[in-house]
């Protein structure tokens, strides 16, 4: 019996079979498609018809391969340029970056059995699963057994035989069994003492340019702060300017000296809200449910607290409400989906709380502690965050409106977290996510919405090793996105402008802390993204 070569071996499939091969190709993956909705296929895939593929969810990349004998179960996201070589099993939550390179007989087994009981035989013990994550252009050799829970960095590679039971750093090369590391791909990350150095320097550093970061985004023209050259000026860009002159120069910005006159004239009397601003520099208003009217309760009220002031009237938010009518907005959230819009608007309530107390205001008896009652009530004990994730969309909306939520009330009046060792579960599995943590798709809000949660759950000890690799893999990266005289961009890729450097000033913070280096800085955070308390919770 001949079998078809390019069962086992396809990865020159399209550029060699002839065209009915290539025809019932097509063919085969257009009928797996139609049988599973949930399937997703890039341009030039194949998969063997020899494979055994029966996963709840499936991508496949462009030009990634299944070969004869793999077995793929769970729901498993492949990126580009990947091989699942002859027999190599793939189970479970996995995702799988680009460009990465899977030998034969290998097994990535994204779920577990329990055996918490000794009088269950163990086939009727519930199954577990936290997820494998694989980042880029990793090379997995043959026979490599790759267990639950564990994040290989980008580059990384894992030997032929390796018993891969805990995280790889990326650019690491391991094996054995259980797995070390062995040499790198790439250079090793300079020890702890070399990194306070980088630390003191980069500080030195932004603080030298903080003059020229914000006389770039100075608008002559209206004679306010945009977030980068050319951009409208805005509320937000303001405020910014505001926290980063505090930050960096110990100040108001030079270019704003009537600052806290400025911001709280903003603040419409009526509704208590901040409007936005128009093209000539004058505030217009916001329809209530507009995101920027939640946020600029945060920007504009620490911006002011900054200067030594605060909001000129009543947070209508707060004061006008009652505990049953505060009870029905948080349910009304959309917590399933969409969990960041949620937490966007539950920060909203927290802050406005606190300056409402601040102000002196009367606050609605039973308020407070409904807002806080029903984040303790609802926080789900299997993931310690509010809400659910989409299907099929991983948990960046889940984890970063944990993070919108947690800071502005329990982060914020310093009320400890419901669950802490299950967010930290969580945000790792989520920072495994090569959708949004490759290094060419990071942007600082999804970076502070994990860096956060882990500082916010630190002093649990909860698999603290893997926490400080995490950190330190992304302060490595961050230190060098610096752009001289310009700031942060905001994505990677972007450009530098106000919003990215506040951030990420902010997050490199949070992180040189969670490896108690922060002090090296020379600067710590005191408005939206400050780590301590704001306020007593009384």
């Amino acid at each position: 019996m001949t079998v078809d070569p390019f069962q086992h071996s396809p990865w020159d499939f399209w550029s060699r079979a002839d065209d009915a091969a290539r025809g019932r190709q097509r063919a085969a993956q257009q009928e797996l498609l139609a049988q599973h909705p949930q399937w997703r296929f890039g341009a030039d895939c194949f998969v063997s018809d020899l494979a055994s593929v029966d996963a709840d969810a499936l991508v496949l990349g462009d030009r990634s391969y299944v070969a004869a004998g793999a077995y793929v179960t769970g729901e498993v996201a492949i990126g580009r340029d990947v091989s699942v070589n002859p027999y190599t099993v793939v189970r479970g939550d996995v995702v799988i970056g680009d460009a990465t390179r899977i030998g034969a007989h290998t097994s990535i087994l994204g779920f577990n059995h329990t055996m918490s009981d000794p009088d269950l035989e163990v086939r009727s013990q519930p199954l577990v699963s936290r997820g494998i994550r694989i980042g880029d252009d990793v090379w997995i050799g043959s026979h490599v057994v790759v267990l639950d829970g564990v994040t290989v960095g980008s580059r990384a590679v894992l030997a032929a035989g390796a018993v891969v039971t805990k995280d790889v750093p990326p650019g690491a090369v391991v094996g054995g069994n259980p797995a070390r590391i062995l040499k790198w791909r790439v250079p090793a990350p300079a020890p702890v003492g070399s990194l306070r150095a980088r630390l003191a320097a980069f500080g030195d550093v932004v603080r030298g340019d903080a003059d020229a970061v914000l006389e770039r985004a100075w608008s002559a023209a209206v004679g306010l702060f945009a977030d980068r050259p050319g951009a409208a000026p805005t509320v937000r860009a303001q405020c910014d300017a505001v926290e980063l002159a505090d930050l960096l120069q110990g100040g108001e910005p030079a270019r704003l000296p009537d600052a806290t006159r400025l911001l709280a004239s903003w603040q419409d009397p009526r509704t208590g809200r901040v409007g936005a601003l128009d093209a000539a520099g004058d505030v217009v208003p916001l329809a209530a449910d507009d995101p920027d009217a939640a946020y600029h309760v945060l920007c504009v009220g620490y911006a002011l607290d900054l200067l030594g002031a605060g909001f000129p009237h009543p947070l209508r938010l707060v004061t006008d409400g009652s505990p049953a009518e505060l009870v029905a907005r948080l349910d009304a959230l959309p917590w399933d989906g969409e969990a960041w819009h949620a937490g966007h608007w539950t920060d909203a309530l927290g802050t406005a709380l606190r300056w409402t107390r601040e102000r002196g205001d009367d606050v609605p008896a039973g308020w407070a502690e409904t807002l806080f009652g029903w984040l303790a009530t609802r926080a789900d004990p299997r993931t310690g965050m509010w809400g659910r994730s989409a299907p099929g969309a991983g948990d960046l909306q889940l984890v970063n409106g944990f993070y919108r939520a947690s800071r502005g009330t329990v982060a914020q009046f310093g009320i400890p977290v419901a669950y802490p060792q299950r967010v930290v579960d969580t945000v790792l599995a989520h920072a495994r996510d090569p959708r949004w943590f490759t290094s060419d798709r990071l942007d600082a809000c999804n970076v502070l919405d994990v860096a956060h949660p882990l500082w916010l759950t630190r002093d649990t000890g909860h698999r603290t090793e893997e926490v400080r690799a995490l950190a330190r893999t992304f302060l490595d990266g961050a230190l060098g996105r610096w752009h001289p005289g310009a700031g942060f961009a905001f994505q990677v890729a972007g450009e530098p402008g106000l919003q990215g450097t506040e951030m990420w000033l902010a997050i490199i913070w949070y992180l040189a802390d969670l490896l108690g280096c922060a002090d090296a800085l020379g600067y710590r955070p005191r408005g939206v993204h400050r780590p301590e308390p704001a306020a007593a919770p009384r």
